[in-house]
């Protein structure tokens, strides 16, 4: 643990740039620097018609802040297609003109690693790379690429998978917290997100972040890196809270309780994660480090039979959308927010615009027409917390059968979702969305007409 925080305490937030000539590279670098990178990994397989004297002596001149060379052949998903000693030839010259790093991959390194450093003993340093097809593979597997890759002489090693599914990344953040040698390892795609985030805390070396306007899958933006999730503050004892939910993306979850941590003086990180398979999720992430969840669509009502415990509002619900791990036994404690939070919004909704009559009503809710689209976890909560303010329910979903279990137990009324489109609701009927419609990409769209969304 102990080189694992003196890691996290060095911790470099590194921007990847493609430009297609060196004149943009240097321009590019400028950018980042303004964004908060630390370093910057120039792709030199990006640039057209290379021309490795005058371009290299471009970039690495007019370096604003340390840079990584790297020229990615096609065999290990580049875009260099040329020949093998005219690759290797633009990286030793980059080495000489005192590029911070070059990244050489594990197939060609063992010579040329002994080769620039016995040349510059005190000149840059050399990053030995593998990328790995398919699965990450297991912890067994990695530790003998590790060890391989160790014994060319590399100063960091670099490890990039593309996980199917977020459990792959466990093995990665084992790999990052019992290594040797200085780590950079992580996953690509939305999948792989969290393998970012969470590097500083188990000691990896750098951190990726992309620029604005350049949108890379997997990786966050190095203004989410610096003001969302502030990286250069996690470390080892950082503890882990997410969102457990697919799709993930859209949640401005990150923003508001990583701020609230702050504010708080709390060692914690939220942070998006993208499930696929929740038995699979709960089976490997048993650590205490991972001590809450936050669960959206489509998992509030299927994650119930995960929770150790639930409670009972949650229960006389069927559906959890927060979970705490107990510090003691690492038990999961499953709760219903959604249910007071949601309904407590709408009372003081409508009590803002009664204020000026003077209402005094227990709630405002009280005898309303009270109109659910979707009786998944979500419509669950709503439903419930407005049956207890005394509202009349109506419930509205695509699977009928679903929407009469939720009626019975709020003793409301069922309707199929088509017939939404022609309901006819009472004058200050209240409609509540707890469908997907209008998720994110598609913020714009509602379940009804506008028609009847404003009466």
């Amino acid at each position: 643990m102990e080189r694992a925080r003196i890691l996290t305490n060095s911790i470099l937030v590194c921007a990847p740039l493609m430009a297609r000539s060196a004149e943009q590279m240097v321009v590019d670098m400028q950018s980042a620097k303004a964004q908060g990178a630390d370093a910057v990994e120039v792709r030199l397989d990006f640039i057209d018609s290379f021309q490795p004297s005058h371009d290299l002596e471009t970039i690495i001149r007019n370096k604003p802040l340390p840079v990584i060379i790297v020229y990615r052949p096609r065999w290990e998903g580049g875009q260099y297609e040329g020949d093998e000693h005219t690759r290797l030839g633009a990286l030793r010259l980059a080495h000489d003109l005192g590029a911070d790093y070059i990244d050489v991959e594990l197939k060609v390194a063992s010579d040329l690693v002994g080769e620039v450093k016995n040349k510059h003993q005190a000149g840059g340093k050399v990053i030995v790379s593998s990328y790995l097809n398919g699965a990450t593979p297991s912890k067994e597997d990695l530790g003998h690429l590790v060890a391989r890759m160790q014994a060319t002489g590399a100063d960091i090693i670099k490890v990039v998978s593309n996980a199917d599914d977020i459990t792959e990344l466990e093995r990665i953040f084992h790999l990052l917290s019992r290594s040797e040698v200085p780590v950079v390892a992580y996953s690509l795609g939305e999948r792989g997100l969290i393998s970012q985030l969470l590097s500083p805390k188990f000691g990896g070396a750098f951190v990726y972040g992309a620029m604005e306007g350049n949108s890379i899958p997997g990786l966050p933006t190095l203004d989410n890196l610096r003001e969302t999730y502030k990286v250069e503050n996690i470390n080892s004892d950082t503890k882990v809270f997410g969102l457990v939910s697919k799709p993930v993306s859209h949640s401005k979850g990150p923003i508001l309780h990583n701020s609230t941590f702050r504010h708080a003086n709390y060692n914690g990180i939220y942070v998006p994660m993208f499930v696929d398979d929740l038995k699979e999720f709960f089976e490997v992430y048993t650590s205490p480090e991972f001590a809450g969840y936050s669960v959206g669509f489509p998992y509030k009502e299927a994650v119930v039979q995960f929770c150790d415990e639930v409670h009972p509002l949650a229960k006389s619900i069927g559906a959890v959308n927060t979970i705490i791990r107990k510090p003691g036994d690492g038990k999961l404690i499953g709760y219903n927010t959604d249910c007071e939070g949601s309904i407590a919004a709408i009372e003081d909704a409508l009590k803002e615009q009664k204020s000026i009559n003077g209402a005094s009503l227990n709630s405002p809710l009280a005898g309303k027409q009270f109109v659910v689209a979707g009786a998944g976890g979500a419509g669950r909560a709503i439903a419930v917390g407005a049956k207890s303010r005394g509202a009349r329910v109506i419930i509205f979903d695509i699977d009928l059968a679903r929407a009469e279990s939720l009626a019975q137990v709020v003793s409301g009324e069922a309707q199929h979702f088509e017939s939404l489109a022609h309901f006819q609701p009472e004058n200050g009927a209240i409609l509540a969305n707890a469908t997907p419609i209008g998720m994110h990409p598609s913020t714009d769209r509602i379940p009804v007409a506008e028609v009847l969304s404003a009466a």
